[in-house]
C-alpha cells in the first residue's frame, strides 16, 4: 500500500541535525528537480522580501518565512515526519506508533511537496514555506513544473498495490495516477452525517476531514493492513470500525471514490 498525503502549511521549527542534503532523500529520480527549485526558492527570497512575500503568497506575519527560505541550504534538516504538523499529522500521530507502525509508515508514505516534489516520512529536510499553488519565477506553477519528474518516478514507486492518494487539490494535481495505477487507486471523501428533524442530512466537512484522514491512516498502520484494491480498502476500514459507501460507480482506469461517514468529529 502507497499512501499520498499533503504536506502541512506550518513547519516544527528549531532543533538540530545536519544540513539538508538533497542525494539522501528517496526517489533519487527527483534530485535534479529538487535542486532545480531549491535553487529558484532560496534566490527569490535573498533578494527582494517585497516580491519574494508576493510570490509565496505570505501575510505581513509571516515575514520571517522569507529569511528561513533564503537560508535552507544551511538550516539544520530533520525527518519529514517532524517537519510537517497540523491537523492530518496530529491525529496521525507518527511519533506514538508503534515500531511496527513506524516500519510500515516508513516503506508506505508519501508527502507531497512544492519545494521537493514528495518525500518520505523518514527523509530528512529543514523548515521551509513553499506551497505547490506557488508560481516561482524562473519555472512556473510548481503543479505543472512537477508532473513531468513525478510520472518518471511514481509508476515504479506505486508496486502492484492499493495506492491510497489523501492529498489536497493542488497537490493532486501534480501526479494523477494513470491507467492500471489509477484503477487500484483510491480517494477518500469524510462527510458528516446528522439526523435533522428525522431526516439524515450529509456535509462535507473541511478541518475535520484532516483530522479523520489522519486517523484512518494511523488506523491501518497499526493493524498491519494491507489491501490490494479500493474494494479491500473498504473492507479493511470497516473492520476498523468506520463507515464506508462507495463515492460513484467504479470505473476501469480511474480512482475509485470512497466516503467515510461519521456523526461525530
Amino acid at each position: 500500500m502507497l499512501v499520498l498525503l499533503p504536506p502541512s502549511e506550518g513547519k516544527a521549527t528549531g532543533g538540530r541535525g545536519r544540513p539538508l542534503d538533497l542525494g539522501e532523500l528517496s526517489l533519487p529520480g527527483l534530485t535534479g528537480a529538487r535542486e532545480t527549485v531549491l535553487d529558484e526558492l532560496v534566490t527569490l527570497c535573498s533578494g527582494d522580501e517585497e516580491k519574494a512575500r508576493e510570490v509565496l503568497g505570505l501575510s505581513e506575519g509571516l515575514r520571517d518565512e522569507v529569511a528561513k527560505n533564503a537560508g535552507l541550504r544551511e538550516a539544520p534538516a530533520r525527518p519529514a515526519g517532524e517537519i510537517y504538523t497540523g491537523v492530518l499529522y496530529d491525529a496521525l500521530g507518527l511519533a506514538t506508533l508503534s515500531p511496527a507502525a513506524k516500519k510500515r509508515a516508513a516503506r508506505s508514505l508519501l508527502v507531497f511537496s512544492g519545494l521537493w516534489g514528495a518525500v518520505g516520512v523518514k527523509d530528512r529536510i529543514p523548515s521551509y514555506r513553499c506551497s505547490g499553488g506557488v508560481k516561482l519565477p524562473g519555472l512556473g506553477a510548481l503543479g505543472a513544473y512537477w508532473r513531468g519528474p513525478l510520472e518518471s518516478v511514481l509508476p515504479d514507486v506505486a508496486g502492484s498495490g492499493l495506492v491510497l492518494d489523501l492529498r489536497s487539490t493542488a497537490y493532486a494535481a501534480m501526479w494523477k495516477p494513470k491507467g492500471e495505477v489509477a484503477g487500484r487507486t483510491a480517494t477518500v471523501r469524510v462527510l458528516q452525517s446528522k439526523t435533522v428533524d428525522g431526516v439524515e442530512k450529509r456535509s462535507v466537512v473541511s478541518h475535520f476531514n484532516k483530522a479523520t484522514k489522519g486517523r484512518i491512516v494511523r488506523a491501518l498502520l497499526e493493524a498491519g493492513a494491507d489491501p490490494a484494491s479500493p474494494a479491500e480498502l473498504a473492507d479493511a476500514l470497516r473492520d476498523l470500525g468506520h463507515t464506508v459507501e462507495s463515492a460513484s460507480p467504479a470505473k476501469a482506469g480511474r480512482p475509485t471514490g470512497l466516503d467515510v461517514i461519521v456523526t461525530e468529529l
